[in-house]
């Protein structure tokens, strides 16, 4: 009876062993869960566990991956179509790069090779329109042998004319930007005050800062809206002396 009971003891004692080891591989296998905790590995001290860089979301990775691919979907023909839209849209010149960030983040570079195929397109259709870059930024325009049918349609209202002496001035002011009233006057011969105040009221003119000539006299430049007016691409598409005695 001795012998059966220790046999018996020895039995139960080996279950419960069996018992334990199953719970500690039960345990052991819910830490090793990602719901439970992260995968550190085992060379890394327990006081550095919490300097290791958390795992990207999938749905992040995922998400971004989703993005380059649509962008690199767009065909070229696609994106020469929205190019054209937005210019035919737009009031003003539009910049490569703004035109970059209405095209969803479209790269900078591959939004000049469209906007150049569109002006080859444009100048080999026949259509009366091209693209010219002005002020900075790219334009539709019609073409110049078209200007006189185009302007009949325009009516502009008696306000907004320059008159002969503000042209003068404004010229002035174009070709020698920065420059100050009395250097104006002294080229005109005439007060310039009330024309320059138009000027500045119109957006044609700004004042670009100060002289360091006594008195500290107001220089005035030209703005963006200027170049604009006169279909310039920068100040240095303004008329030189050698093409002006031509004309």
């Amino acid at each position: 009876m001795l012998g059966f009971n220790m046999a018996s003891a020895a039995s139960d004692e080996g279950a419960d062993a069996d018992v334990e080891s199953a719970s500690g591989a039960e345990v052991g296998a819910l830490s090793a869960s990602p719901e439970a905790s992260a995968e550190v590995p085992e060379d890394v001290a327990p006081g550095e566990q919490a300097n290791l860089p958390t795992p990207a979301a999938p749905e992040a990775a995922a998400s971004a991956e989703d993005r380059e691919r649509t962008s690199a979907e767009v065909s070229d023909e696609e994106l020469e179509r929205e190019v054209a839209a937005l210019l035919f849209a737009s009031p003003e010149p539009l910049s490569e790069s703004k035109l970059a960030a209405l095209l969803d983040g479209t790269p900078q570079v591959r939004v000049r090779l469209v906007l150049d195929a569109l002006a080859r397109r444009l100048s080999a259709s026949g259509l009366p329109w091209e693209l010219r870059v002005i002020a900075g930024g790219w334009q539709l325009y019609t073409v110049e042998a078209l200007a006189d049918t185009v302007g009949r349609l325009s009516k502009v209202r008696k306000d907004e004319k320059v008159s002969p002496a503000g042209l003068e001035t404004l010229a002035i002011v174009a070709y020698r930007q920065p420059v100050t009233k009395g250097e104006i006057e002294a080229i005109r011969g005439v007060q310039v005050g009330p024309i320059l105040r138009t000027l500045v009221d119109r957006g044609l003119v700004k004042v670009a800062g100060r002289s360091d000539d006594p008195g500290r006299p107001l220089l005035y430049g030209t703005t963006k809206k200027f170049l604009d007016s006169f279909g310039l691409g920068s100040l240095d598409d303004l008329p030189r002396d050698g093409e002006l005695l031509r004309d």
